[in-house]
């Protein structure tokens, strides 16, 4: 059984939809914003082909297409297919493991005090603002591209995500404030 990367994997899955030149991979990647949310952009993308052919999971034929005579043209082989199918059911069905490092924090917050927490807490919901803006700008963009729905879904399921960790961060800011530096 082979086992690939995300990035791989993202990469399959635009095979797996259809058969595309390097430089269109490339503008449909752009134009999805998969840079985001997929770790693949322009400088990842040669290497991540070249070790999905070495595996047997893509092929290429060349054609010849305009002034620079002939392209190289991927396609997914039934290997392929059925390792990416394989590979999304495992992701869709599974919890991954995440860690971050805001929980860190606040396993060790009470090393600051009162006023450095909610100063620290502050600066993070600020970020968490400042992400919900850049997140609802994407999707509104992405719907006038009309891109397809399910990458719409990435950016509304993080939109969503973060609106209701702004909400616990609002909460667990008023908790502190009324409970001082106290465990």
């Amino acid at each position: 059984m082979t086992e690939i990367s995300n990035q791989e994997t993202a990469v399959l899955g635009l095979l797996y939809e259809h058969h595309h030149y390097a430089h269109r991979i490339r503008e449909i990647m752009e134009k999805r914003g998969m840079d985001n949310w997929a770790d693949v952009d322009y400088s990842t993308l040669p290497p991540i082909l070249k070790s999905l052919e070495k595996e047997g999971l893509i092929r290429y034929q060349y054609r010849n297409e305009g002034k620079k005579g002939p392209e190289k043209v991927y396609h997914i082989t039934e290997k392929g297919k059925s390792t990416f199918k394989r590979q999304i059911k495992s992701i869709l069905s599974e919890k991954g493991s995440i860690i971050y490092s805001f929980d860190l924090g606040l396993a060790n917050m009470t090393s600051l005090n009162q006023e450095e927490i909610i100063q620290s807490l502050k600066l993070y919901l600020k970020s968490i603002e400042e992400r919900i803006q850049v997140l609802s700008y994407s999707i509104k963009i992405q719907e006038e591209n009309n891109v397809p729905y399910n990458f719409i879904a990435i950016y509304s399921r993080n939109l969503s995500i973060l609106k209701a960790e702004k909400d616990w961060v609002m909460e667990f800011m008023d908790k502190s404030r009324s409970r001082g530096n106290n465990p």
